[in-house]
C-alpha cells in the first residue's frame, strides 16, 4: 500500500519563477571501502510530464572532484557495489537497444570496464563477496519486472501457474550459479564473511504477495536453514552478519510494504543452534529503519525519532550519536547511511533544503557537491505534537511563502489534509523541489498542506505503529481531527474549507472519513479501498492483511466490515473525486469503482477517473499530471467559492 512518490503537474497549470537551474537528485550512493571514491546516481528534477534517467557519477573525496562514468549511449546503470578492497566496482547496465542485461566491472576510477555476464531476466542487489565474487539476485526470464508497484499483466489462461522466483547466484565465467533453492524467492541476502554461503531473507510461491511471511534462511554448499520463523506480526529487512560472522542482525517489526522499512533492531546468534533473536532497542520511541557493521565499531542503526532523524550505536547496548530534524538517506531508504570501512556518506535535507551530498564522520559530514547550493525554500514547515488517547502524535503545518489573491477570506486560509500512505511509513522532512509532488501542487495553488503522522506511523516506536491494527480508520481518524484542531489554534485556517486527500493508505482514509465526518468540504481519493471484504479477493498482496487484521477475511469478517467504508456510505454528504490504474495489484480498480458506484447512486457529487495500463506505482508522468490538475481543480470548485 506505498504511497506513490512521483505526482507531477502540467506545464503552464501554475506560474513558475523563472529559468532556475532544476534541482540536482540523488537515488543511490555507493561509498568503496578506503573512503575516497563515492558513486552516486543522479538526475534532474523532470519538468511536468517528463520522464528522467539517472545517470552515474564519481566523486574522489575528499576534494569533490567529480567524473562520469562512460556508458553506452542511453544505456541506464545501476546496482552498483564495490569490491572489499576498494579497486574496482560492478554495475548492472541495461541498453535500451537490447532486451537483456548485462554485469559489468571496472577500477576504482570506472575505466576499463569488462562485461563480465549477459542475462535475459531481472538483476538487483549485486555485492561483492569476501574473496572478490560477485553475488546478485536474479529472475531468470522474468515475466515483468518484480514489485507490487508494478502493474500487473492482464489476467488470462489458468492462473497461478507459471510463478517467477527471485534467486541469489554467484556470477562465474560469465554465467549464473545459483546458490539459493528454486522454490524461494529470496528478498535480501547478505555474505557470510568466509564466503561460504549466505544469510537472508526468504519466502516460497510469490514474491510480491509472501513478503509479510518471509523467514530468515541461511544458504551454504546446496543446504537450506532456517534461522528464525518471525511472529505474524512481525516482518524481517536487512539482515546484515557482524565482521567475525559470529551473528546476524536484522530489522523486524511492523510493516506494510516491502521497501518501507521498519522496526527494532535485533541480532541472532549464529554459534548456537536453536538461538532467538534478541531485540537491541525493545521500548526505543523511535523507528529503525537501517542497520550497518560498516559505519564504524560495532553495529550502527539510523532510524526516525519524531520529526527527526537519528543515529544510534548499538555496541554494547543502546547510545545516541546524532539526531536532527532533517531527512537523511542512503539515496534508496529513509533514514539511512552509505557505510564502508567505517566512512560513511549521506543525502541530506529538510522542507527548506535542497538535497546535497555529505560524507565524514557520522554527525561531522562535510558537503561533497554544491550543485543544489542556491536553490531556495519554497514554504514555511511546522511540526506540531498533539495529544490523542494518551499518545503524543506528530506532524507537518506546510504553508506557501506567497499565497494567491483570494485565498485568505476574513483573516483565514483554507486548508488541505495529506494523509501518507502505508500505514507504516510517515512523512517526513523532503525538500519540495518543484511541482513534482502533489504537497507542492496544493501549496502552489495557494493552499496550506497539513501532513499528519497518526498511530500506525512510524517515528515513536512500535507500540505506536501497531497502535491501529484491527482498527484502521478508527483511532487513526481521531488523531488527525485532533490534529487539525491543534493546526487551527495555531495558525489562522478556516475550518469551513478543509479539504482531505491521500494515496493508497491516505485513499483508503480519505474514502474513510467522508463516511465517519462532514468536517472536510471537498476530497481525493487515490488508489484507496472502499470495501476490506471484497479487497481481500480483489488485491495480489492480501498476506500483507493478516499481520493488521489478525486473521483472514473468511475467519474473521467482523473485523473487516468493521473498518470498511462501504457499510457507512450513507453518511457520506463530501464531494470526492477518485483516481486510479486499471493494472494496480495493491489497491485495485475495482475498489474504486465500488465507491464512485455508491456515491453516484446517492448522488453525492463525485467524479472517477481510470488511468490505463497503470500500475499502483504510476509510472506515467502524463498520468499523474491530469490527476493533479484534477485535483487542484476539484478543491478549487468546492473550496473557493
Amino acid at each position: 500500500m506505498t504511497f506513490s512518490r512521483r505526482l507531477a503537474l502540467l506545464a503552464g497549470l501554475f506560474p513558475m519563477t523563472a529559468l532556475a537551474a532544476p534541482v540536482q537528485l540523488y537515488t543511490h550512493l555507493a561509498l568503496s571501502p578506503d573512503g575516497t571514491r563515492l558513486l552516486s546516481l543522479e538526475h534532474p528534477a523532470g519538468q511536468p510530464g517528463q520522464t528522467v534517467t539517472s545517470q552515474p557519477v564519481l566523486y574522489a573525496l575528499p576534494s569533490g572532484a567529480r567524473s562520469s562514468l562512460p556508458l553506452c549511449h542511453g544505456c541506464v546503470a545501476g546496482s552498483f557495489t564495490w569490491r572489499r578492497d576498494g579497486q574496482a566496482m560492478a554495475y548492472v547496465l541495461k541498453d535500451p537497444s537490447a532486451k537483456t542485461l548485462s554485469v559489468w566491472q571496472a577500477d576504482r576510477d570506472g575505466h576499463h570496464a569488462v562485461q563480465v555476464l549477459t542475462f535475459t531476466g531481472t538483476l538487483q542487489s549485486l555485492s561483492y563477496g569476501p574473496d572478490g565474487q560477485l553475488g546478485v539476485l536474479a529472475i531468470e526470464n522474468a515475466h515483468r519486472q518484480p514489485g507490487a508497484l508494478e502493474a500487473g499483466a492482464p489476467p488470462s489462461g489458468e492462473i497461478n501457474t507459471q510463478v517467477d522466483e527471485q534467486r541469489i547466484a554467484t556470477i562465474e565465467n560469465g554465467r549464473l550459479n545459483w546458490q539459493s533453492p528454486a522454490d524461494l524467492y529470496v528478498y535480501e541476502y547478505d555474505w557470510r564473511p568466509d564466503g561460504q554461503g549466505f544469510v537472508a531473507t526468504a519466502a516460497p510461491g510469490n514474491g510480491d504477495d509472501h513478503w509479510w511471511i518471509a523467514k530468515l534462511h541461511a544458504f551454504a554448499k546446496g543446504s537450506d536453514t532456517v534461522l528464525y520463523t518471525p511472529p505474524q506480526q512481525q516482518q524481517l529487512n536487512l539482515p546484515r552478519i557482524s565482521p567475525d560472522g559470529k551473528q546476524v542482525s536484522f530489522i523486524g517489526g511492523l510493516m506494510s510494504d516491502y521497501g518501507a522499512i521498519g522496526g527494532d533492531a535485533y541480532s541472532l546468534d549464529l554459534t548456537k543452534r536453536g538461538a532467538r533473536p534478541v531485540n537491541l532497542t525493545p521500548g526505543l520511541k523511535a523507528t529503525v529503519t537501517d542497520l550497518s557493521w560498516n559505519c564504524g565499531p560495532g553495529l550502527i542503526a539510523a532510524g526516525l525519532k519524531g520529526d527527526r532523524s537519528a543515529i544510534w550505536s548499538l555496541q554494547g547496548g543502546l547510545r545516541s550519536l546524532w539526531e536532527d530534524p532533517t531527512l537523511i538517506s542512503d539515496g534508496r531508504s529513509e533514514p539511512s547511511l552509505a557505510c564502508a570501512g567505517g566512512h560513511t556518506a549521506i543525502v541530506r535535507q529538510s522542507f527548506e533544503k535542497a538535497p546535497e551530498i555529505a560524507a565524514g564522520p557520522i554527525a561531522l559530514w562535510k558537503p561533497v557537491n554544491r550543485d543544489n547550493a542556491t536553490q531556495p525554500p519554497h514554504l514555511r514547515a511546522r511540526s506540531l505534537t498533539w495529544k490523542s488517547d494518551g499518545y503524543a502524535v506528530q506532524g507537518w503545518l506546510l504553508e506557501p511563502l506567497t499565497r494567491k489573491a483570494g485565498m485568505e477570506q476574513n483573516g483565514k486560509v483554507p486548508m488541505i489534509v495529506y494523509v501518507h500512505g502505508g500505514p507504516s511509513s510517515a512523512s517526513g522532512p523532503r525538500y519540495l523541489h518543484d511541482h513534482g509532488r502533489m504537497e507542492m501542487a496544493l501549496l502552489d495553488a495557494g493552499y496550506d498542506v497539513f501532513m499528519p503522522n497518526p498511530r500506525g506511523s512510524f517515528g515513536q516506536g512500535e507500540t505506536f505503529t501497531a497502535a491501529n491494527r484491527r482498527d484502521f480508520g478508527h483511532g487513526d481518524l481521531r488523531d488527525i481531527l485532533r490534529g487539525i484542531d491543534a493546526v487551527e489554534k495555531t495558525a489562522p485556517v478556516d475550518d469551513r474549507r478543509l479539504g482531505l486527500t491521500g494515496f493508497s493508505y491516505g485513499g483508503y482514509m480519505t474514502m474513510w472519513s467522508v463516511t465517519q465526518t462532514d468536517r472536510f468540504r471537498a476530497a481525493v481519493a487515490g488508489a484507496g479501498i472502499a470495501n476490506w471484504l471484497s479487497y481481500y479477493g480483489e488485491n495480489s498482496i492480501d498476506s500483507w492483511m493478516l499481520p493488521f487484521f489478525g486473521k483472514s477475511v473468511y475467519d474473521d469478517p467482523d473485523i473487516y466490515a468493521h473498518s470498511s467504508p462501504i457499510l457507512y456510505i450513507r453518511q457520506v454528504h463530501t464531494p470526492t473525486f477518485i483516481f486510479v490504474g486499471s493494472a494496480d495489484e495493491e489497491c485495485p480498480m475495482p475498489q474504486s469503482q465500488e465507491f464512485f458506484h455508491a456515491l453516484q447512486t446517492l448522488h453525492v457529487p463525485s467524479s472517477l477517473v481510470i488511468y490505463p495500463g497503470q500500475g499502483h506505482g504510476m509510472r506515467n508522468p502524463q498520468a499523474w499530471d491530469d490527476a493533479v490538475q484534477r485535483t487542484i481543480h476539484w478543491f478549487d470548485h468546492y473550496l473557493m467559492k
